[in-house]
């Protein structure tokens, strides 16, 4: 008899897979408006901050993908996964995903998104997108919404925070301040009580209390330059604040709201947080990301599952 067959759409923000493809990627993020030369070079300029000539973004999502499939294929044997990735704004888009599973034969299929935390706007849209294309080739998908507090992924960020304040050597745990960030989304989502605040806070909420850190607080970041306001403060101002008024000497930056190394990690955090930070002469250190850690992909392999069973 053969084992049952499920489809895992892996779905995730994307980023270009060489810096000529800049262009058709934030032409896609803008609806198909074309940047501006300015606009252009300022994206441009940040990816080439970061990679120096090798691009190494869309190979972590690649990795993640892999692993999980191996992951819940070691964890349950009598089914066979089969994980499929579907991107937001560059190929294989979601709707390529859920194509390639059609084709593939497969009938019963998982949505997942790479990011532990719900919003309308975020993964509300990536499962809508999926939801419309699985309708429309008669594919039955679920879908998993958040799991911001399942104990192997608070488990995975307190290691980290633990770990990274030891570089701190001999400053007192009390005397460095823990900021937990996330991308930040337009202010209405609150006038329409998304949980995505909510859900953050409580993150970090649970790995400070694992990790026996008093002295933290919560910041955003990344947000997009529209005429409406976006969720503050930003982290940038977070730092001036703190120096400014508290002398806080010592931070430690956990983007509890991403899952891998890409630009708002490696260029929004690395370079332009930590230039902030020298300037302010202030020790700023950066927890490292979750990529293909095991706990994570057990955290996502733990909910895949239980939504197929039901549970």
């Amino acid at each position: 008899m053969s084992k049952q067959r499920i489809g895992v759409l892996v779905m995730s923000y994307g980023t270009p897979e060489s810096l000529d493809q800049v262009e058709a990627y934030y032409t896609h993020i803008r609806r198909g408006n074309p940047p501006s030369p300015e606009q252009l070079k300022e994206l441009t300029d940040r990816y080439e901050a970061i990679v120096g000539g090798f691009f190494p973004l869309r190979e972590n999502t690649n990795k993640q993908v892999k692993a999980l499939e191996e992951r819940l294929n070691a964890d349950h044997p009598q089914v066979e996964f089969v994980c499929y990735q579907g991107l937001k704004h560059a190929a294989p888009f979601i709707e390529d995903g859920v194509e390639q599973m059609a084709k593939d034969g497969i009938r019963q299929a998982v949505g997942i998104v790479l990011a532990p935390h719900y919003s309308v706007m975020s993964v509300g849209g990536y499962i809508k997108r999926a939801q419309e294309k699985a309708e429309e080739l008669g594919l039955s998908m679920q879908f998993v919404k958040s799991y911001h507090l399942h104990p192997k992924l608070i488990e995975a960020l307190s290691n980290r925070v633990t770990e990274t304040l030891q570089r701190f050597e001999d400053t007192p745990k009390a005397d460095i301040r823990v900021i937990f960030t996330a991308h930040s989304l337009p202010e209405k989502i609150v006038e329409m009580r998304d949980p995505y605040p909510e859900q953050l806070l409580a993150t970090s909420k649970a790995v400070a209390e694992q990790t026996g850190v008093d002295n933290w607080q919560f910041g955003w970041q990344s947000a997009g330059r529209t005429a409406s306001p976006w969720l503050g403060p930003d982290i940038l101002d977070v730092l001036h604040t703190i120096k400014n008024e508290e002398q806080v000497q010592n931070v430690l930056v956990c983007p509890v709201g991403f899952v891998s190394d890409h630009l708002e990690v490696l260029y929004d955090l690395d370079i332009e947080a930590q230039q902030t930070a020298k300037e302010l002469g202030i020790h700023l250190e950066r927890t490292p990301s979750l990529n293909t850690d095991p706990l994570y992909m057990e955290t996502l392999s733990d909910v895949i599952y239980q939504l197929c069973e039901g549970k």
